[in-house]
């Protein structure tokens, strides 16, 4: 009993040191308050003020798989202090940046591959101290930590760049996120190799469906080789363009809209306390009725939301259009990593879900670019707002197919090119099939 509870104990302190390691790696989420001052005070155009955005968070979704198959190898405590200090160094630098190029690379490279390393230990070793049943819920309080970082970095950023000047608004997140991520980095850990976690039965209606499960460990070679995986990353990119877009020019947004200025940093951080819900929601939900049930419903009404965003013209409508986009926006960085170990495994889901989060990159570029260069064209947001439903009613219908791969063993054959198809020592292993 006293061992059980030890390790309930530490289970959970991995759980809290990861929400507040993204905590801090949520400075991301607060980008469009820096973009606003240096939209205003610099006077850059509005696609030079996305672009520091949307290259950190190409690099964010391209380190997250080498970092996720580092953090495997050697578990997640150097690599999270590393990530830590990268991040902080590229803010520290970004100090010192004058141009839009210079920012590109110090915020967008160097900080998203911070980002990138930082974000890839967190989720993986906590759900390894849980049962299956209960990854979509551990999952949800995880991730809810970057969504809700811009709660309180936001009007942080917002009082700092009112009392001083943007250079030493970086140089003190930036101090800030080193000495805090890399404490907080020596709480993370895997839990030992023959550590089985206590069974849970939640108590829902047995008419609920339950989530999709493949019940076996594959590794991204295998992964590969199934056409869920493609499945899964084309709705990544279709379902977080829209998010990310709204996102990285909130306070832009607001001002065009609904003339909000001087407070342009509340409906940032109303966006991000809902983004948060959103995460935490569709975790518990998702356990009960279904990854796809809960992406369905997410995609539809976000669309909708979107459909409407033209027309929230008022700064209460504003307010609530940036509560509803966080709160569907939030679901996706839930239901995607449980998707994925639902379907693969937990054993390999570093590198795993590192790459269906490759989508995230894609829809960094697309969303932010979308609506910055439409702005620039048209000085309104209007049809960005359209073709962002468009592309999330067709992540909706693919989510609407989206079935658990059949997974049998045979003897070892390999769909990678690169490997010698001579069977080696390992008798068997997992096959995966398609299945619509």
């Amino acid at each position: 009993m006293t061992h059980q509870l030890s390790a309930q104990l530490r289970a959970w302190t991995v759980v809290l040191a990861a929400l507040a390691i993204n905590l801090i790696l949520g400075v991301l989420y607060a980008w469009s308050v820096m973009a606003k001052a240096l939209v205003i005070q610099w006077h850059w155009k509005a696609t030079e003020a996305a672009l520091p955005f949307t290259i950190s968070a190409v690099a964010f979704a391209l380190t997250m798989v080498f970092a996720g198959r580092w953090q495997d190898k050697i578990g997640p405590r150097f690599v999270a202090m590393l990530g830590g200090i990268i991040l902080g160094l590229g803010l520290v630098a970004s100090s010192f940046a004058r141009t839009p190029q210079v920012m590109w690379l110090t915020f967008g490279l160097v900080g998203g591959l911070g980002i990138g390393l930082g974000y890839s230990t967190t989720t993986p070793p906590s759900i390894k101290w849980f049962s299956s049943a209960r990854k979509g819920l551990v999952t949800g309080i995880v991730v809810s930590g970057v969504g809700l970082a811009a709660v309180y970095i936001a009007p942080f950023t917002q009082f700092m760049l009112r009392v001083t000047t943007i250079p030493n608004t970086f140089l003190c997140l930036g101090l800030g996120t080193m000495v805090t991520v890399s404490l907080l980095a020596q709480f993370l850990t895997n839990p030992p190799p023959d550590y089985a976690p206590a069974a849970w039965d939640p108590p829902a209606p047995a008419k609920l469906k339950p989530p999709m499960a493949a019940h076996t460990d594959l590794d991204w070679h295998e992964m590969l080789c199934s056409a869920q995986f493609y499945q899964l990353w084309v709705m990544f990119v279709l379902a977080a363009s829209a998010g990310l877009m709204i996102i990285s020019q909130m306070a832009l947004i607001a001002k065009d809209q609904a003339h909000i200025d001087g407070w342009s940093f509340v409906p940032v951080a109303t966006l991000a306390l809902f983004n948060t819900l959103g995460r935490v929601v569709s975790g518990f939900l998702s356990d009960r009725v279904g990854r796809a049930n809960t992406m369905v419903l997410a995609l539809v009404l976000q669309a909708l939301n979107m459909v409407a965003f033209a027309y929230y013209t008022t700064p209460m409508l504003v307010m609530f259009g940036a509560a509803f986009t966080g709160l569907c926006y939030g679901t996706i960085f839930t239901l995607f990593p449980a998707t994925t170990a639902d379907f693969y495994g937990v054993r390999n889901l570093g590198v795993n879900y590192g790459l269906v989060f490759t989508g995230f990159g894609v829809a960094g570029v697309l969303g932010p670019i979308l609506g910055a260069r439409i702005r620039d064209s048209f000085h309104s947001y209007h049809h960005a707002f359209s073709i962002s439903a468009f592309m999330l009613l067709i992540g909706a219908l693919l989510a609407l197919t989206l079935r658990t791969p059949k997974v049998e063993l045979k003897p070892q054959t390999s769909c990678d090119p690169t490997k010698d198809k001579q069977p080696t020592q390992t008798a068997k292993e997992a096959i995966v099939k398609a299945q619509f």
